[in-house]
């Protein structure tokens, strides 16, 4: 009963994960406008019913490919941050080493994707909301589980939302930073991921 109950669930992910792929990758071919969910349900070979059954628009299935990434990478994420940590390891250094699981070079590189759609198409501006939630709530959980009730209430939600709020800026264009895998313009004054990632947390460990 059990591995028949998995299996279903398996499939049920399968589907999930298939009809966001087909709806983000129009997203990037089309625009949002230029697409409507017969598109992706033709594109992903699965029913329009089926794709009733997972999202109640389009814009939830752009948004659930990333989603979906990180609710699938979650636990694994944050148990392999606690368990290489020092003891004398600070919420600062578990936050450091999260970020560098959770934002890989494609991970960094599809995000700006959506969010530059989201700028063009302020109908998926609520679901970007909802996958800069999903970060954070991981990370929160992630440093209550390593503190243990050893800081003031608020200080981890505090961290937290000053840490992933930097990264905002970076996505959306505002600030001029070089993403993991691209290639430095001549003449180009961007600064590297991973020199803003370190400046980030040496203004964090510092203070301004």
């Amino acid at each position: 009963m059990n591995s028949k109950l998995n299996l279903r669930d398996k499939k049920k992910e399968a589907t999930f994960y298939a009809l966001a792929v087909a709806a983000f990758e129009l997203a990037l071919e089309h625009g949002m406008d230029g697409f409507i969910v017969d598109d992706v349900v033709q594109k992903a070979g699965y029913s329009r019913r089926t794709f009733a059954n997972y999202f109640s628009c389009k814009e939830e299935a752009v948004a659930a490919y990333f989603i979906g990434n990180i609710a699938a990478k979650e636990k694994e994420e944050a148990n392999n941050t606690l368990a290489g940590q020092p003891p004398d390891a600070t919420p600062l250094d578990v936050l450091y080493n999260l970020l560098k699981l959770q934002f890989t070079s494609e991970f960094l590189h599809k995000l700006r994707q959506f969010v530059s759609l989201a700028n063009q198409y302020p109908s998926l501006e609520p679901y970007i909301l909802n996958v800069f939630r999903h970060l954070q709530i991981t990370a929160q959980e992630t440093l209550e589980q390593f503190t243990r009730g050893r800081y003031a209430n608020g200080y981890t939600h505090l961290l937290v939302g000053a840490v992933y709020g930097a990264f905002v800026p970076i996505l959306d264009g505002r600030l001029n930073v070089m993403l993991p895998g691209e290639q430095l313009s001549e003449g180009s004054d961007a600064m590297p991921f991973e020199q803003y990632l370190n400046s980030m947390f040496a203004y964090l460990r510092n203070g301004f």
